[in-house]
């Protein structure tokens, strides 16, 4: 048995499980194989119970994890942890009255400014930075030059950020901090604004090679509308280089009226239909200690209904990034929320599974199905990596050298409701800092591989190499253990040695799966302002790899328009305009508040070149972004975007964004799959749709999967077919079995539910609304940082 699965059965019985019908099935002998997943027929719909006056008593696992949670943050170090400035203030304001003299003072009142301002005290860190010059003077200690300078920026980053604060977060509206900020976005109280705009002119005078401050400069200037004849030449940066070179088509935020614009930290999001109706519902996390996690119930009319407390989710907070699965193969998504990432030794948090129990509400199974560790992560990848028809998971851990080391985890789904954890055994076990994980067939042997990417060092790739022979006085009953072997440099894709987001996906539609893996290394958002203006920087750009169908890769990042500097935090993937041809969103940013860069949407042409959409589209956010999906959540047919914003300190939240996808006349398909014997949900199926056109037939791949490894776009697949006249056929490769199934359907424009050896598609009808018209106001928002934020 792989992993020892008997012995997680026996463990299961003895500590009492007592989930419906568990003991009862082990004690008849195993009348639910552990190898074959339950067939069963479609997944009812789960009663509409969303009642948040009234919600349902917390099961015994949630309940433990709630408690896990809520006591964190009193074992956590003021100066360990990023969203703790407000307990870092109380500390560095007591050293700084028990200091001995200015000259001791002085370090510790910068510090002060610093944590005030990342806490979003902008006002108070402007006059802490004030004092500092004053006490720096009139003690005669000095300030030397680069002080000086320093301080020049950080006065100017706190009105810029105060600027923001009255602005985009008080009167926030769909323009607010879009690149080239304009219209709404253009500030109404702009004291913030214009003093940071004599600060950065002041820092300019004193060095013309601030990159950085330069680019603030023209942003401030956009802010006051005063942008771009209002900036002096010599700092200028041309409109030109924001132009998109390809017109998209305004995608519109409307987050705000239909009460989806959570105000929160850096997170998560997944799109998925969690009561199976048809409709994509809305789950977010934030990154916080009180970062409640939300799920919005899409009702089908163009209303969303909170349905946190009547899920059972209330107290389940943190984790900057999750991903769905249907782990127990009942027909209904299940999640998976990860927790601590970048703490160190500091982000011992317990990750979270959360079981979606088909009426409505989750219970989080974590300790019972084996899964509690505590290690600090963001990064995993559903996949059934032995295909046994029950899906596994992949955690990628986050280590520093020896002195925090967090190895990575492999568990194994024992077909029962719990997993064994068996990293060691099947060779993956890398302790790595790793910042994101994806899973694809690279080879088509039809065993799923993985993708590792590290933030310092050269990536990873995990060749599957299915189950080891098993040595000569190995025990018969013994199944041989399964094992990956890093092929990386054979292959070509280690690089770049500083990235983040990544991704599997067939950009050329060749039936051979590629990858997308971003940079994320600058010395400051001079790098990006260089960037945009032509100049070199050693920072890190993306690698786009073109499978050539031998087990090794071609870097084409440069013949695709792609060697830039992005500094992509997260990405995903999805059909902007359905011509059929996978485009992808990035989210930009770092902790730093002044690394303002717009979030960057890049559109495929079909011929091997991607375009900057970024400006055309309205995607040019400059808030930090975080966890991206792509779905259709209101059935027209076009995949709209969320986009989860947000920094790692208390003052840097923001509100979430939902991009209404304006419709390009091209036809598509919904494919939702459901697997008998491979798992229920099909992740890892290959889909060929083959459709006619004027100029012949043309195949059109994808592959089951929530998309890129930091935010979840849903498992049903929506598939634009652009000028098609007709679907010719769709051919489906199951995960486990390898068989290809092939099924006509009668129409385009339409969703299917296709089932594993089911020759014929079921249609479903799906509930279409128009999105809120230009203008509606916001409904207020989720404010959830109380007092750090403004």
């Amino acid at each position: 048995m792989p992993c020892n699965r008997a012995r997680a059965a026996i463990h299961c019985v003895a500590t009492g499980v007592v989930r419906s019908g568990v003991i009862a099935l082990f004690a008849a002998g195993g009348a639910l194989s552990a190898a074959t997943p339950t067939p069963g027929p479609t997944a009812p719909r789960a009663p509409e119970i969303c009642d948040p006056t009234a919600p349902p008593p917390q099961a015994e696992g949630t309940r433990r994890m709630v408690e896990r949670l809520a006591g964190l943050e009193a074992q956590a170090h003021p100066f360990a942890h990023p969203f703790l400035s407000g307990k870092a203030i109380v500390v560095l304001r007591e050293k700084i009255a028990a200091a001995a003299s200015p000259a001791e003072a002085l370090p510790l009142m910068g510090r002060l400014g610093e944590a005030l301002l990342n806490d979003g005290q902008s006002e108070a860190a402007l006059r802490e930075f004030e004092a500092y010059e004053r006490v720096a003077t009139t003690s005669g200690t000095g300030i030397a030059p680069v002080i000086r300078d320093k301080l020049l920026f950080m006065e100017a980053l706190c009105n810029l950020r105060l600027g923001e604060q009255e602005n985009c977060m008080t009167n926030h509206n769909a323009d607010s901090c879009l690149l080239p900020i304009q219209g709404g976005g253009v500030h109404r109280i702009q004291r913030g604004s214009r003093a940071a705009v004599g600060l950065l002119t002041r820092l300019l005078e004193h060095d013309p090679r601030r990159f950085d401050a330069g680019w603030l400069l023209n942003i401030a200037s956009m802010t006051l509308g005063e942008y771009p004849d209002g900036v002096p030449p010599q700092w200028r940066i041309d409109p030109k280089v924001f132009a998109s070179e390809y017109d998209i088509g305004r995608f519109r935020d409307v987050a705000g009226p239909l009460g989806l614009d959570v105000d929160d930290l850096s997170g998560g999001v997944v799109l998925d239909d969690f009561n199976n109706d048809g409709l994509l519902d809305v789950m977010v996390s934030g990154y916080g200690f009180h970062s409640q996690l939300r799920l919005f119930r899409n009702n089908g009319d163009g209303t969303f209904t909170d349905c946190t407390a009547a899920a059972g989710l209330l107290g389940l907070t943190g984790g900057l990034n999750m991903f769905q699965a249907d782990y127990n193969n009942d027909g209904f998504m299940d999640v998976f929320i990860l927790r601590g990432a970048w703490l160190g030794e500091e982000g011992r948090f317990p990750n979270s599974l959360l079981r979606n129990n088909g009426d409505g509400t989750f219970t989080d199974v974590t300790e019972e199905a084996g899964l509690l560790s505590f290690h600090p992560t963001q990064a995993a990848t559903w996949l059934d990596y032995d295909g046994d028809g029950w899906i596994d998971l992949f955690i990628g851990n986050e280590s520093e050298g020896t002195k925090s080391v967090h190895p990575c985890e492999l568990y194994h789904n024992n077909g029962d409701g719990t997993f064994t954890e068996c990293a060691t055994a099947t060779g993956v076990a890398y302790t790595e800092f790793v910042k994101a994980v994806v899973s694809g067939d690279y080879n088509r042997d039809g065993r799923p591989d993985i993708y590792l990417s590290l933030r310092d060092g050269p990536n990873l790739l995990l060749r599957n190499d299915g189950p080891a022979p098993a040595a000569a006085d190995a025990p018969r009953s013994r199944a041989p253990a399964w094992h990956f072997t890093n092929v990386a440099s054979a292959a070509g894709v280690t690089e770049p040695v500083y990235s983040f987001p990544c991704w599997f996906w067939d950009y050329d539609n060749d039936g051979w799966p590629d990858i997308l893996v971003t940079g994320y290394r600058i010395h400051d958002v001079g790098d990006v302002a260089a960037d945009y203006l032509g100049l070199p920087s050693d920072a890190a750009r993306p690698r786009l790899y073109h499978n050539n169908h031998d087990g090794t890769f071609a870097d084409v990042t440069a013949a695709a328009g792609l060697n830039r500097v992005i500094h992509a935090m997260s990405g995903n993937f999805g059909d902007l305009d359905n011509d059929g041809w996978l485009d992808f969103y990035a989210g930009t940013g770092d902790p730093s508040l002044s690394t303002l860069i717009p979030n960057r949407m890049f559109r495929n042409d079909g011929a091997g070149h991607f375009q900057e959409v970024t400006t055309s589209g309205g995607f040019g956010q400059l808030q930090k972004g975080h966890g991206i999906a792509f779905g259709d959540l209101n059935n027209d047919g076009d995949q709209d975007v969320y986009s989860v914003l947000g920094g790692a300190y208390p003052g840097d939240h923001y509100p979430r964004q939902l991009f209404a996808n304006p419709g390009h006349g091209n036809h598509w398909l919904k494919l939702k799959l459901e697997g008998v014997q491979s798992n229920r949900a099909a992740i890892g199926a290959v889909i060929k749709v083959v459709v006619q056109t004027a100029a012949g037939e043309r195949s059109i791949y994808r592959t089951v999967g929530s998309g890129g490894s930091f935010g979840a776009s849903p498992m049903r697949q929506e598939i634009g077919l652009g000028q098609a006249t007709a679907v010719v056929r769709v051919e489906i490769s199951w995960p486990r079995t390898g068989k290809t199934q092939v099924v006509s359907l009668p129409a385009m424009d339409q969703c299917y539910v296709i089932r594993e050896g089911t020759a014929r598609a079921s249609e479903v009808e799906l509930k279409r609304f128009p999105w809120p018209a230009p203008g509606t106001p916001g409904r207020p928002h989720q404010h959830v940082m109380g007092a750090a934020g403004p």
